[in-house]
């Protein structure tokens, strides 16, 4: 049961990270595009639960999640989305642009598919240097989409390199629905195609989650070659801010029908009310702390000297 409460711990953490930024969000002092991972957090959760500290990840525009559960700093990120100068990017990179060297979060990028190839060359340079850990490369079902996951996936085989593909295939790409983007096969063929093992899993169950995960870091970090799971999720809120999209853009019947599957109020049914309230206090805490540590930072210093932008990060 311990590693139960470790999973749910994180997930909710997560859930409530978010659900506080959606609160403020609306206030416009965060000046940056933001998606949120609300509905996905088992995902981050369970995979990062299965890595090591040498163990790289990288990400998408929905970076939230990932970067916290893999070490990031809360108050680093809370502060990067209010473009201070004490965030994880200086101020300077956004919600999309999340990096915590010291907890090997590689970093992110809005481009669609386009840190699945950055992983793979890191994978590609700690082999030949011969240096310890995998790399995970976490995108979203669009990103099948995009040639370059086709000639990364096949170099990655061909030189057997230590990576874990995580597919979150919560069915949208901003608002087009799977169907009318692919053919309707599961993504983890897409994989298979390629010659590597790969899997389909319920990615709201974090136990399950984490327990596949575990198996595949085990085995890739063995060096027998990448692998790939599909974890099929769904995000409840808009695209891109704090919002719910209309029933214009999404059935209200797939909404709820996923939200009876929420990774979240699935775990609740293991712990004592008392307990709950515990965790929700500590990381309400936590929470509230960071968005006065963001608040109170000083904005980067950007200067004009001969027509260039010199920027100075204005750390206390």
């Amino acid at each position: 049961m311990k590693i139960d409460k470790t999973l749910f711990y994180q997930t909710l953490r997560i859930r409530m990270v978010e659900e506080a930024i959606a609160r403020e969000y609306p206030k416009q002092e965060m000046r940056c595009p933001t998606h949120l991972c609300i509905g996905q957090e088992a995902i981050a959760a369970g995979v990062c639960a299965a890595l090591a500290k040498e163990d790289v990840v990288f990400s998408t525009h929905r970076s939230h999640g990932h970067y916290l559960a893999k070490g990031g700093n809360l108050p680093a990120m809370i502060a990067e989305l209010y473009g201070k100068a004490t965030g994880c990017s200086g101020g300077i990179g956004g919600s999309m642009h999340l990096i915590d060297l010291k907890a090997n979060f590689l970093g992110a990028a809005p481009i669609v598919a386009s840190t699945i190839s950055v992983a793979v060359g890191v994978a590609f340079a700690r082999k030949m240097q011969n240096k310890p850990g995998i790399v995970v490369a976490f995108f979203g079902d669009a990103a099948v989409e995009e040639g370059t996951a086709h000639e990364v996936m096949n170099f990655a085989v061909l030189k057997r390199l230590p990576v874990l593909f995580v597919c979150e295939n919560n069915l949208y790409s901003t608002v087009t629905h799977l169907r009318d983007r692919q053919p309707r096969r599961p993504i983890a063929d897409f994989a298979r195609g390629h010659g590597m093992k790969a899997l389909t899993i319920d990615g709201q169950d974090v136990r399950q989650v984490f327990a596949r995960a575990k198996k595949f870091v085990d085995t890739v970090r063995s060096g027998t070659g990448p692998m790939f799971l599909e974890c099929l999720t769904y995000r409840y809120r808009e695209h891109c801010g704090p919002n719910e999209d209309g029933p214009a853009l999404r059935p209200a019947a797939e909404l709820m029908r996923w939200k009876r599957n929420d990774p979240v109020v699935g775990m609740t049914r293991f712990f004592k009310e008392k307990d709950l309230d515990a965790m929700r206090e500590k990381i309400g805490k936590e929470i509230r702390d960071a968005f006065t540590f963001a608040r109170q930072s000083p904005f980067p210093v950007v200067n004009m000297r001969d027509d260039h932008l010199v920027y100075k990060e204005s750390r206390p």
